[in-house]
């Protein structure tokens, strides 16, 4: 078992505060995710359905993506919460990926309990990048 420390159970009953706010109408299935950025600060995402299923947005996408607006690019940790401790699609690992494949990821269950810590990169090996870009 993987011991937490203050700072990532912090982090996961952040997560798990930010899932009451979901908006999951369709699969109440609603998904908490926190992410803190290597300046220190703390970005809230979650997922926010829609009647016109492709246009939904998962947490992780939305906490990355007001990190991002904000001008922050180096992350650290990304602490995730749902119901029963379900893993990022591979939308979100893709989004991630883009950020560093060092990420720490956290996924918890709705009780606060750590079902796996993990990185980017350990979730999606293989990963494509910026650096397959390169010209």
């Amino acid at each position: 078992m993987v011991r937490l420390s203050e700072d990532y159970k912090q982090l996961i009953e952040l997560a798990n505060e930010a899932r009451r706010r979901a908006y999951t109408p369709y699969s109440h299935y609603a998904v908490g995710a926190v992410l803190r950025t290597k300046t220190g600060r703390v970005y809230a995402g979650v997922n926010i359905e829609n009647a016109a299923y492709p246009v939904t947005i998962c947490a992780e996408r939305v906490a990355v993506f007001k990190a991002v607006s904000e001008g922050e690019r180096e992350f650290e940790v990304l602490a995730l919460v749902t119901e029963n401790g379900g893993s990022p699609c591979g939308s979100c690992r893709q989004v991630l990926a883009e950020f560093g494949l060092d990420t720490i990821v956290l996924i918890a269950d709705a009780n606060g309990k750590l079902i796996q810590k993990t990185s980017v990169g350990e979730l999606l090996p293989g990963a494509f990048t910026p650096k397959d870009l390169k010209r």
